[in-house]
C-alpha cells in the first residue's frame, strides 16, 4: 500500500508561485530529507532543501530574509568573510546600472578595482578575449535602466 501525504491547508502565495512555476506541490512533501542526503551539492548551501521547503511552507520569503541579514549586517559594521563576495555583487548590479545589462570586461574591471586582485585570473582572462568572450565596446540597455530608475522612486515613496 502506497502512502499519499496529506495535502497541508495552509498555502502562501510563494507556495502557489512555485506550484504554477515548476508544476510542483512542496505541500505533498513529508520531510523524509532524502533531497537533501542524496543532495551532492548540500555542503555548498546555506539550508537544504529540507529546510528551504519548510520555510516555504511557512510562507517565508528567503530573499527577503537574505536581505534583512545583509541590512543588519552591514549597519552593525560586520565584514564580510569572503571580501570577493560582496564587491561582485556591488561591482555586477554598478555595471547593470551604468550599461543596463551585464558588460563582462567592465564587470571584471571594477571588481579588480574593488579587490585589489589585478593579477589573479589573468590567465583565464586572456583565454576569453582571445576567443571573442570579452567584448571591448558594451552594449547598452536603455529597458533595464528605466528598471532601476523605476524601483529607486518606488524605495523614496515608500512610507
Amino acid at each position: 500500500m502506497k502512502l499519499k501525504p496529506v495535502e497541508a491547508s495552509l498555502s502562501s502565495d510563494f507556495a502557489e508561485a512555485i506550484k504554477k512555476a515548476s508544476g510542483e506541490n512542496i505541500y505533498i512533501c513529508f520531510q523524509c530529507k532524502k533531497c537533501t542526503v542524496g543532495c551532492p551539492l548540500m555542503f555548498a548551501m546555506d539550508m537544504t532543501p529540507t529546510q528551504i521547503i519548510h520555510a516555504i511552507r511557512q510562507g517565508v520569503d528567503i530573499a527577503r530574509i537574505m536581505d534583512g541579514v545583509k541590512i543588519i549586517a552591514q549597519q552593525r559594521g560586520i565584514k564580510p568573510p569572503v571580501i570577493s563576495v560582496p564587491a561582485f555583487y556591488n561591482a555586477a548590479l554598478t555595471n547593470v546600472k551604468i550599461f543596463g545589462r551585464m558588460y563582462e570586461l567592465g564587470l571584471i574591471a571594477d571588481l579588480k578595482r574593488r579587490t585589489g586582485e589585478f593579477t589573479k585570473d589573468m590567465g583565464m582572462g586572456i583565454k576569453m578575449f582571445s576567443k571573442g568572450k570579452l567584448k571591448i565596446i558594451p552594449h547598452y540597455s536603455a529597458r533595464a535602466r528605466r528598471i532601476f530608475n523605476r524601483v529607486k522612486q518606488l524605495e523614496r515613496n515608500k512610507p
